[in-house]
């Protein structure tokens, strides 16, 4: 039975953090028998393949206590809801255009006691604030990606890597980045030994802010 020991191999967890990481099981398999948000067949695999794959963001960046980060069609909650667990000092706005998924991140984030995650059921287009970095799970191919979210990342970066995006997607991409000399990939292989991380990488693409 696939439990926290995956987390633990690779973060040094507070026991705040190993307690709501124990939680999400539960919460995740209760909710997903109401609102279908992770496949049935990935709910066995939900640490491996959900909350190690999101934070695959943490080995690439350390966020610092009072940044926003945007996780754009978050969906179940991810990554988005393993980051913040993960960096309980940054603010975490989690968007999805479709309500019954945002109904299940409130709830997921109500019951972890997450203070530091604020949800929006919207189109990106129309969010309004800007951002230390947008986080995403391959919602859609990067050119597209850059359109939306364009506009949305604060001026000033705080952090050793410049604002921009960080976006989780796996296979070949060498065609989809070709336009984006400045991107940078991060192979999860070099920090989870699972199969699962093989072909998965950090895509790391800074962003100029635009007034």
């Amino acid at each position: 039975m696939e439990n926290i020991a995956i987390i633990k191999k690779y973060f040094e967890l507070s026991p705040e953090q190993e307690k709501q990481f124990e939680a999400l099981k539960d919460l995740y398999k209760d909710w997903n028998a109401k609102i279908n948000v992770i496949s049935r067949k990935n709910m066995d695999k939900l640490y491996e393949q959900h909350v190690l794959h999101s934070l695959g963001i943490a080995k690439v960046i350390d966020f610092l206590p009072g940044s926003k980060i945007m996780d754009v069609g978050t969906g179940g909650g991810f990554p988005g809801i393993p980051l913040a667990i993960m960096f309980p000092e940054t603010e975490f706005h989690l968007v999805d255009s479709i309500g019954k998924k945002i109904k299940v991140v409130e709830a997921v984030a109500d019951d972890l006691g997450l203070k530091n995650v604020k949800t929006f059921h919207s189109r990106v287009e129309k969010i309004q604030d800007k951002y230390d970095f947008i986080v995403s799970r391959a919602v859609t191919k990067m050119p597209d990606f850059v359109k939306w979210v364009r506009g949305k990342i604060k001026k000033e970066s705080r952090h050793q890597m410049k604002n921009g995006i960080l976006y989780l997607k796996g296979g070949d991409l060498h065609e989809e980045l070709k336009h984006y000399q400045n991107a940078q990939e991060f192979p999860l292989k070099d920090f989870f030994a699972e199969d699962f991380f093989d072909t998965k990488k950090v895509i790391y693409l800074p962003l100029k802010y635009k007034a």
